[in-house]
C-alpha cells in the first residue's frame, strides 16, 4: 500500500508538470510571437504595403509556402537533424584570393566576388559593397550554416567602402556586425529598402531607407535605385515582413549595376522593370538555394539557374555574375549544381556573358554592348536539359 501511494504521489507530480510544461508553451505560444515581433516602419498603404506588413504584388502564396512542400515544421526538423537526403558538401573549400585594387576609376569596372550575395564594384572611383556578410554562420546568435568557404576578402584586406546596399533583413544578407565594423571604419552610404534602416540601427548605425521606385543621388549621373523583386523579409519569424525587401539599380556612365538581392521570379515583370532605367552593364544574379525536393528548379523565394538566365535575358544585360550559391548550405542541391546547371542552361538558350567567377578574384568587366536574344520558353528549355542529361544536377 506504501508502495502504491508512493507511485501516486509521483504520477501527481509528473501530471502537475506536465499542466505546468503545457502552460508554459500556451503562454510562449501568444506571448512570445508577440514579444519578438516587431514595427520597423510606419507609413501609408501602398501597392505593397497594408499599413502593418509588406506583401508582393504579384501575389505572396508561393513565397508562404514551406520550400519543397509540407509544413515548415516538418522542414526544419528535417533540415536541423539532417534527416533528409541531402547530397553531401564538402566541409571546405579553397580559395586563393587576391587583393582587390584600390580604386578604379572611370568607366572601367573590376568585379570581385566575397561570397554569397556579397560583392565588390569597382568603378567612377566608388568602392561599392553588396549584402556585406564577413560572419562564420548565418544566422543568429552564431547559430545558422557555416561558411564552406572564407570570405574572398579578408575584412582587412577590403579598400575603404563608399557604398552599401542591403536588399533585405535575413540573416545571410543582412550581418549587423558585418555592418557596424565598416561604418565604423568607412562611414559609407547605406541603403536599403523600408523598414531595414530600423533593423541596422540596432547595431548603432544609420541607413537611409527608400521605397520601390526612390532613388538616392549620389553624384552626376551616378544614384541607387531601389527596385523590386518577389521576397519576403523576417529575423525572428513573428516579424515577417514588417520591412520591405528588394533589388537595386546603380545608374552609372557605360551602363548600370544591377543586384537582384534574394527573389523568386514571381511575375518576372520586375527585371524588365529594371532594365527600362537604362542599360545594364552588370548584372548580380542568385542562383542558389533553389532546390529543396528531387528535380526542382525553384522554388518561390528563390530563382535557380533555369530561372536566372531568362531574369539576364530580360534584364538585357551585357555580363552578369552568379551570386548566392557555393558559400552557406541553405538547400538540397549539391555543391556544384548551380553552376553546372547554369552552364548547361547558358548553352540550351545560346546566351552569353553569365558565367562563374572564382571567390576572391578581381574581375575585369568589360563595356556595355547592346545584347537580343531570343526568349527560349521555359518547357522547351527544360526539355534541353533533360536532353543534355538534366538527372545529373542533383
Amino acid at each position: 500500500m506504501h508502495e502504491g501511494a508512493g507511485v501516486a504521489a509521483v504520477l501527481k507530480v509528473l501530471a502537475k508538470l506536465v499542466a505546468l510544461l503545457l502552460i508554459l508553451f500556451g503562454l510562449a505560444v501568444t506571448i512570445v510571437p508577440r514579444f519578438l515581433d516587431r514595427i520597423y516602419y510606419r507609413g501609408p498603404a501602398s501597392g505593397h504595403f497594408d499599413t502593418e506588413r509588406f506583401f508582393n504584388p504579384d501575389g505572396d502564396e508561393d513565397t508562404m509556402r514551406a520550400p519543397g512542400g509540407g509544413g515548415r515544421a516538418g522542414f526544419f526538423w528535417r533540415y536541423l537533424t539532417g534527416s533528409d537526403d541531402r547530397p553531401p558538401w564538402p566541409a571546405s573549400v579553397r580559395i586563393d584570393p587576391v587583393a582587390p585594387p584600390d580604386r578604379v576609376q572611370g568607366q572601367r569596372m573590376v568585379a570581385t566576388w566575397v561570397g554569397h550575395a556579397t560583392v565588390l564594384v569597382q568603378t567612377q572611383g566608388l568602392n561599392i559593397l553588396t549584402d556585406p556578410i564577413w560572419a562564420d554562420t548565418a544566422g543568429p546568435f552564431g547559430m545558422g550554416p557555416s561558411r564552406v568557404a572564407s570570405p574572398g576578402i579578408a575584412f582587412d584586406r577590403l579598400p575603404r567602402i563608399d557604398l552599401i546596399v542591403v536588399s533585405h533583413n535575413h540573416y545571410d544578407h543582412m550581418d549587423l556586425d558585418t555592418l557596424r565594423r565598416l561604418w565604423l571604419r568607412d562611414r559609407p552610404h547605406i541603403v536599403t529598402s523600408l523598414g531595414n534602416d530600423s533593423v541596422i540601427a540596432q547595431a548603432g548605425v544609420p541607413a537611409t531607407a527608400l521605397d520601390w521606385g526612390q532613388r538616392l543621388a549620389l553624384r552626376p549621373a551616378i544614384s541607387v535605385v531601389v527596385t523590386r523583386n518577389h521576397h519576403w523579409g523576417s529575423r525572428w519569424f513573428a516579424d515577417r515582413n514588417r520591412a520591405l525587401w528588394s533589388s537595386f539599380t546603380i545608374t552609372l556612365p557605360g551602363g548600370n549595376l544591377f543586384f537582384a538581392g534574394d527573389t523568386g521570379m514571381g511575375d518576372g515583370r520586375w527585371p524588365v522593370e529594371a532594365a527600362r532605367l537604362g542599360p545594364v552593364r552588370l548584372a548580380l544574379l542568385p542562383i542558389g538555394a533553389f532546390r529543396f525536393a528531387p528535380g526542382q528548379m525553384a522554388s518561390g523565394s528563390h530563382i535557380g539557374p533555369v530561372d536566372a538566365v531568362e531574369v539576364y535575358r530580360r534584364l538585357g544585360a551585357a555580363h552578369a555574375i552568379p551570386i548566392h550559391w557555393g558559400t552557406f548550405r541553405l538547400s538540397y542541391e549539391a555543391y556544384d549544381t548551380p553552376p553546372a546547371l547554369l552552364a548547361a542552361s547558358m548553352r540550351c538558350t545560346g546566351q552569353r556573358g553569365f558565367t562563374p567567377v572564382a571567390l576572391g578574384r578581381p574581375v575585369e568587366i568589360g563595356p556595355y554592348r547592346p545584347t537580343a536574344v531570343a526568349e527560349t520558353p521555359r518547357d522547351r528549355l527544360l526539355r534541353c536539359l533533360d536532353a543534355a542529361g538534366a538527372d545529373r544536377f542533383r
